[in-house]
């Protein structure tokens, strides 16, 4: 009798559900895309049951590519998952969704971010590791919800991510039993002790959110329920099969990395392209205010890492080919863009792409996405390549952060879609002045979703061991010393012009958009 496993990434671009063995083996594989709404501007919200739509209907895809391959579903011993840690949906008592689902591309806090930081709680850093509140974390949308949403404010009774939203739903759980992971508890940003695992009545009073909104604080692997008679029968699982509480996505793609321990760092290439390094816990020195990195636990016991994001990385990767070259989900034309533009020199031809499709930070709340220095001799190449630096220029700046305060990046791992360009490795490798490191499995957070579902069935005894058998390196990319130098001077540049000379043009952009 063989041992299966069915894991899903509820991200922000797509839902990816798999059907994994115990030997690591992924034999059924389905994608659903994501659909975001934009209803005002710097709002980007969705739906959270399409992801639930998105999970079931994977599952069956899944289901049905098992039994054409000769496995009986009865062998699917568990299930598992993760999703985004900077977003929460409120729901009723039934466990149902009654607002909108909200995550980090979302920018409607902005104000209310500003007046809680000029607070200056010295609280949040001591007891979350983060020193300012920010627009990407949950704590500032359910504040939201709370003074805005006139539906949650009469009927709601739970505020849940995305994945425990869909685990639940699997498995017929109602509010009473909203439950969060205790890794994914830090994607809140704000409300919880980082090291106790447990939600902080000071931090909730101090936000004025009430306690019994929180969802209960377990453990990824906890055995949180059973698929639903009629989800068996939609998806032709057992009914029965037991569903893990999940994690969320930065934590599993973490370990998908090989951070299972300090001092190691990693680039999360998804759509919030992530530059992350290890820690043994909370460091002074970059919790800070001026750093702007957030601090997260792991999934793992007493794992730690900083984080530091462009928040719309991949997306302006996904919105230059939809929206420029109306080629909508079309996942091959990545590859087309990157190989014609493997022939543009570095920097682009002068062409700069500034990637504030969602607006800007604290210090420039108004930016907005532009290409800059476009001539007639400007063409889909040169403008996919000046996207791939954009962000780039974005990372340099977190390094920086982390190499004043001693931090080694002379080995960056990457993961998750982006690593599969060697364009995008090699420039990342050029502008941070480091190794980039691509896995030979590069599974990222699914695969570890896999490790905790045959963990938390009693199938292996160490996630440990099961994580080092798979983190193989595949390819090694060196800087280029003299393209190393020319991005730092263009950097220097590029910063200057988007935090000074560009503020006057940001604020007076942003008024036309008002009129």
């Amino acid at each position: 009798m063989g041992k299966y496993y069915i894991a899903f990434d509820a991200g922000t671009s797509s839902v990816k559900v798999v059907l994994y063995n115990l030997e690591m083996e992924c034999l059924a594989e389905y994608n659903t895309p994501t659909r975001f709404e934009y209803p005002h501007s710097g709002w980007v919200q969705m739906n959270v049951d399409d992801y639930f739509e998105g999970v079931k209907n994977g599952i069956r895809e899944c289901v049905s590519m098992a039994k054409a391959k000769g496995i009986d579903p009865s062998e699917i011993r568990a299930v598992s998952g993760d999703g985004i840690i900077c977003g929460i949906v409120g729901i009723d008592e039934n466990g149902k969704a009654i607002t909108p689902y909200i995550n980090y591309l979302d920018s409607r806090t902005q104000e209310d971010v500003e007046k809680l930081t000029a607070e200056n709680y010295d609280i949040w850093a001591r007891e979350t590791g983060n020193a300012i509140p920010n627009i990407m974390f949950p704590a500032m949308f359910a504040r939201w919800f709370l003074a805005n949403d006139q539906t949650f404010i009469e009927k709601g009774k739970k505020f849940v991510h995305n994945c425990p939203y869909i685990l639940m739903n699997l498995a017929g759980l109602k509010a009473e039993d909203a439950f969060i992971d205790w890794g994914t508890m830090s994607g809140w940003g704000l409300g919880y002790n980082v090291y106790k695992k447990e939600w902080s009545q000071e931090q909730l009073d101090i936000l004025g959110i009430d306690r019994k909104y929180m969802p209960r604080i377990i453990k990824p692997w906890d055995i949180v329920g059973g698929l639903t008679k009629e989800i068996a029968e939609y998806t032709g699982l057992p009914e029965g099969t037991p569903i893990c509480a999940g994690a969320g996505d930065t934590m599993q793609s973490m370990i998908g990395c090989g951070l299972t321990g300090p001092n190691m760092a990693a680039d999360v290439a998804g759509t919030c392209a992530m530059f992350c390094v290890s820690t043994d816990g909370i460091k002074p020195e970059l919790s800070t205010p001026e750093s702007g990195l957030i601090f997260n636990s792991g999934t793992m016991e007493n794992t730690y890492f900083y984080w530091g994001f462009i928040r719309t990385g991949g997306l302006s990767l996904r919105w230059f080919r939809d929206n420029v070259c109306d080629k909508l989900d079309d996942g091959d034309y990545y590859d087309i863009l990157s190989e014609r533009a493997a022939s543009v020199p570095p920097g682009s031809k002068g062409v700069l792409f500034l990637p504030y499709l969602t607006g800007g930070t604290a210090d420039f709340a108004n930016a907005s996405g532009a290409f800059l220095n476009v001539f007639t001799d400007t063409d889909q190449a040169v403008m996919w390549r000046a996207v791939l630096e954009a962000i780039g220029y974005d990372y340099i700046g977190v390094t920086d952060i982390y190499r004043s305060a001693g931090v080694n990046l002379d080995r960056i791992t990457v993961t998750e879609g982006g690593s599969r360009s060697d364009l995008w490795n090699q420039i990342k490798s050029d502008m941070l002045d480091s190794e980039v490191v691509t896995l030979k499995t590069a599974g990222g957070a699914i695969m570890t979703n896999v490790v905790t579902a045959a963990y938390a069935a009693g199938d292996i005894q160490s996630m440990q061991d099961s994580f080092n058998t798979w983190l193989e390196t595949k390819k090694v990319y060196k800087p280029d010393k003299k393209n190393t130098e020319y991005y730092r001077k263009i950097y220097d540049i590029q910063n200057k012009l988007i935090k000074s000379d560009m503020k006057v043009a940001f604020d007076t952009l942003a008024a036309i958009r008002e009129i």
